[in-house]
């Protein structure tokens, strides 16, 4: 190994460090705020998907955040029960429901996302919109690169990272 080689991976596990660090920091700070609304991870992710996204069958949410589906029916369930979510019918396929936001979750979410997303720009404050670009486009593609080498295809690679 030259010295070149080595100053280039003291290099990389440098920045590996860095960006565990502020990852650690920055999910940190969001999962406190989180628990502030006295919700786990899970439950606000669910929440925010159908906030943002509308109603989605049980299958796909459960999917989309590598939730068993005992554990998805469980928290669904606790949400139904809150008055949060209902379940309707999928016309067509009565093996599947659709989740959807009910006006109390809707309400709930309207109150607390806003705040959540200030937390998250007050958090990103500390760059410049220049430099979340630059880093967005670095990110991108040590993401793919990575993807790209280990033969791991992207289903829509504009959302992918």
């Amino acid at each position: 190994m030259t010295e070149r080689d080595a100053e280039g991976n003291a290099l990389d596990l440098r920045l590996l460090r860095v960006f565990r660090n502020m990852a650690n920091a920055l999910y940190g700070s969001l999962e406190r705020d989180i628990e502030s609304y006295g919700l786990d991870r899970e439950t606000f992710q669910i929440l925010e998907f159908l906030y943002n996204k509308g109603p989605h069958p049980i299958q796909k949410i459960s999917e989309t955040f590598a939730i068993p589906s005992g554990s998805i029916t469980y928290v669904v369930d606790k949400l139904e029960k809150k008055g949060f979510v209902e379940r309707l019918p999928i016309p067509g396929d009565r093996r599947k429901t659709n989740v959807a936001l009910m006006g109390e979750g809707r309400s709930y979410f309207d109150n607390i996302f806003p705040k959540h997303v200030q937390l998250i720009s007050d958090n990103m404050s500390f760059a410049t919109d220049e430099e979340k670009l630059e880093l967005i486009h670095v990110l991108k593609k040590i993401g793919y690169g990575i993807k790209n080498r280990e033969g791991i295809a992207t289903k829509d690679e504009s959302n992918s990272f």
